[in-house]
């Protein structure tokens, strides 16, 4: 058996609004093709290639070709970089039923919380938001985009689709760091590089702790994949110090892909940072679902401040636009005694 763990980002580069990190954790049974292959990185995990050792462990695209597809398509469930699936609409003051580019998003995302009997029904039950002035007095129904007849019947195809191949999504989750403690983690850790690797490996420790040991059979090998965090390559030290009861051996070290493992040989542990990691499923998903909530935390941020100045454009808050935005909200801002620091992010 094979636990496979994807872990990835939205919004590391904006000023404002939140940092979303998402997790997707897969149980799967061995069979075939994927099995030979797990045995064959757990029993000589220094002798393949670099093309090898950065390819996943096994193919879920291929598991579950029946349902879901790596590309936009009518008749199954697009699962992929959240870049390529998100098209925002245009612009516009209004906040009615126009579309919003969140189809391919919601239609995975919901139908995946939906399966873990998940709370997805409004924007606060789905983020759950801290205190904040935008989140206050601001809700609305989900999907915005998605067809909720659509969403239940693929929910009833992807779990028999699960069964066939012997596929469990165990759990989808989403850490959200707002401004203010965004800025309280790259004080503590000097950058907001490396932030983001802890943030990630921490949620990465936290899934892990928390699959059900009824999902688990021994033995089992553990993959957890997660997109590359900017320019590092060393990520054994961050590792150990998340995970200080295991001896973190590195497999490789080098620009394409970073690789560790701990463990015995029966059930091994193996994280690996990678460029594209997004090409594997569990990882393209944990991209959807942290982008999805970082987009209905925007539209709940341009919304209010929407109301208190007029004309104002919205923003997806990366830094050029960000600083036009929050020249035009200054004086708002100020009269509301709404600090920079629930506000702005400094790196």
């Amino acid at each position: 058996m094979t636990i496979l763990i994807g872990i990835d980002e939205a919004g590391y580069g904006p000023n404002l609004g939140p940092l979303c990190v998402g997790a997707s954790v897969w149980r799967v049974e061995d069979q075939g093709v994927g099995s030979e292959k797990q045995e064959s990185l757990a029993s000589t995990p220094t002798s393949t290639s670099a093309q090898e050792q950065s390819a996943p462990p096994i193919d879920l695209y291929n598991l579950l070709k029946e349902i879901i597809s790596p590309a936009p398509d009518k008749h199954r469930i697009a699962i992929a970089d959240s870049k390529k699936l998100y098209k925002p609409a245009s612009h516009s003051q209004k906040t009615g039923p126009q579309k919003t580019g969140l189809a391919h998003l919601e239609r995975a995302v919901h139908t995946a919380m939906e399966m873990l009997e998940r709370p997805t029904g409004d924007l606060q039950a789905l983020l759950q938001p801290p205190e904040l002035p935008w989140y206050a007095d601001y809700n609305c129904a989900l999907p915005l985009d998605a067809d909720v007849a659509e969403v239940m019947n693929l929910i009833e195809q992807w779990e028999y689709a699960n069964e066939a191949a012997g596929v469990q999504l165990l759990d989808l989750q989403v850490r959200t760091v707002y401004p203010a403690e965004f800025n309280e983690l790259t004080e503590r850790y000097g950058t907001k590089g490396a932030a983001l690797s802890h943030v990630s490996i921490e949620l990465a420790k936290q899934v892990l702790a928390t699959i059900p040991q009824s999902a688990i059979r021994n033995p089992h090998s553990t993959f957890v994949s997660c997109d590359k965090h900017g320019g590092r390559n060393r990520y054994a030290a961050l590792l150990q110090h998340h995970f200080p009861d295991e001896i973190v051996q590195v497999v490789e070290e080098s620009r394409p892909v970073s690789r560790y493992r701990w463990g015995d040989d029966k059930s091994p542990t193996e994280v690996t940072f990678r460029s594209k990691g997004e090409a594997e499923l569990p990882v393209a998903l944990a991209s959807m679902a942290a982008k999805y909530f970082r987009e209905l935390a925007m539209r709940a941020f341009n919304v209010f401040w929407g109301k208190h100045v007029t004309d104002l454009k919205p923003t997806a808050g990366y830094p050029v636009d960000a600083r036009r935005f929050k020249s035009e909200i200054a004086a708002v801002q100020s009269k509301l005694g709404i600090d920079d620091h629930i506000l702005w992010r400094n790196r």
